[in-house]
């Protein structure tokens, strides 16, 4: 009897057609500076090139992969680019894409230790790697009452962070008849959005969150923050959450975690630190400032995808004590049970984050630092700080500009004197070019350019050709 025909893709079709996939990736990394860094299509013009209904029969892997180049490439914004300054990172690297070639390969689900307990265990063994790597306080260890899990991103961690304060805040009564909606929550003004938006999705409410202003660093001012809080108590609202920010996504501003952590203990706050960039720079011993007080923290979160050269989605999140996250967001149906979880021998991360379902992510993030070590990692930091330091060097020297915040990292922040109008300007005509991109804030009501230095593969002679190239342009402007 004959076998039925099947569709799948053969073993020795894989082989074939993923050595002509990596091969295009690595042609695709040798080539990145021909391209413009940012895409030039206009709204539609992808979906245009694409037929209006699915085909009926399969097509051959090479068509497919030869419209990467005719329909894909197009569109892309090229985040790997040396020359992409712009928001934060998303940077990638070799053992990292590699490592993630690998997860997909598997196909593991990890949402319990007993569905795959190489997924939770690596994972947990790698979190507790980075917590000396970065000086953070041991209590985040899994070895204490805390411990670490991978997130999909930084906006995931802060919303778990907030759910266990809410909890905590009403002894767990949250979860079983509703929020109160006396519940009130802290950050900056320069604090990510994604808090925000945590508090819509807790059922907080944003009105609930409360916004402190900043210094004239952009960092939080704490005196704002406990006159703040003891106003809400008196009030009859019940403060529960304070983020503070290592490295704001305006400014890379720092909020003064020390200060805050103080109050957050005087009135029974939990204080999550979100340190999605920056926080990696603290692999070097040098810039732990940054880390200054987080030993007091409840939670603290940091990206590896932004610029520890581990590719989307991977975010480091760690807690002091794992029983607040694992009884605000276990729940356990019978077809969950097993044995090893019984026992509570194990770790079951689906009980650390929203989602039931989860990739093998801790691969990617193992082969970064098992490839680089602590050495390689820590080379490649320091050398994007000097160039962005270097840069602001250049833009202090120069009469038209002016520096819009202390560079204390990777992140310089100007503008031309001359006014919002020729910044846009300045930043349109750079962005156009296709040499470079930059975004902007505003800071102080002044229209900002970002100039980020972070991409993995960028080097001294980029950042020196952007600066030529941002000469350039601004004498087009003077003429």
């Amino acid at each position: 009897m004959s076998e039925p025909k099947s569709f799948h893709m053969s073993s020795e079709e894989f082989r074939r057609q993923g050595h002509a996939v990596v091969d295009w990736i690595a042609d695709y990394h040798s080539r990145i500076e021909s391209f413009p860094v940012l895409s030039r299509v206009q709204p539609g013009e992808i979906r245009s090139k694409l037929p209006p209904n699915a085909p009926e029969q399969g097509e051959a892997f090479d068509q497919i992969l030869g419209d990467m180049e005719r329909v894909v490439l197009p569109g892309i914004t090229h985040w790997q680019s040396p020359n992409f300054y712009a928001y934060f990172p998303a940077n990638a690297s070799g053992p990292a894409i590699l490592g993630d070639l690998l997860s997909s390969g598997l196909g593991v689900q990890g949402m319990l230790w007993s569905t795959s307990p190489a997924c939770t265990e690596l994972e947990t063994h790698v979190l507790d790697w980075l917590v000396p790597m970065l000086g953070l306080p041991e209590r985040f260890l899994s070895t204490g009452s805390g411990g670490g899990v991978i997130q999909d991103t930084a906006s995931s961690a802060s919303l778990v962070a907030l759910l266990g304060a809410r909890e905590r805040a009403t002894q767990f009564a949250s979860n079983r008849n509703g929020c109160d909606g006396r519940l009130i929550a802290y950050c900056s003004t320069q604090t990510h959005s994604s808090i925000e938006k945590a508090m819509k999705i807790a059922g907080m409410g944003s009105d609930n969150l409360r916004h402190i202003e900043v210094d004239k660093n952009f960092a939080m001012r704490p005196e704002r923050l406990e006159r703040q809080i003891e106003f809400d108590t008196k009030a009859g609202l019940i403060p529960c959450f304070v983020c503070a920010t290592v490295g704001t996504t305006s400014s890379n501003a720092i909020d003064p975690v020390h200060e805050i952590a103080r109050i957050c203990r005087d009135h029974h706050l939990w204080l999550h630190v979100d340190s999605a960039m920056s926080g990696t720079a603290a692999l070097c011993p040098e810039f732990r400032f940054i880390h200054d007080g987080v030993e007091f923290a409840d939670s603290y979160t940091f990206n590896p995808h932004k610029w520890m050269f581990t590719n989307f989605d991977c975010n480091c999140f760690y807690v002091a004590d794992r029983r607040h996250l694992i009884q605000t967001l276990s729940v356990l149906p019978e077809y969950l049970r097993n044995q090893a979880t019984e026992s509570g021998a194990v770790i079951d991360y689906r009980d650390w984050h929203i989602q039931l379902g989860r990739r093998f992510r801790s691969l990617k993030l193992w082969f970064v630092i098992r490839y680089y070590g602590i050495e390689g990692l820590q080379h490649h930091i320091r050398e994007h700080v000097r160039l962005a330091q270097q840069f602001a060097a250049w833009v202090r020297d120069d009469s038209r500009f002016e520096l819009a915040a202390p560079a204390q990292l990777n992140l310089v922040c100007f503008r031309l004197l001359a006014g919002d109008q020729a910044n846009q300007l300045l930043m349109d005509r750079l962005n156009g070019s296709g040499d470079l991109y930059l975004t902007h804030t505003k800071l102080d009501g002044k229209l900002t350019l970002r100039f980020c230095v972070g991409q993995t593969n960028t080097r001294a002679r980029h950042v020196e050709r952007a600066w030529e190239r941002i000469q350039q342009e601004t004498g087009k402007l003077e003429m």
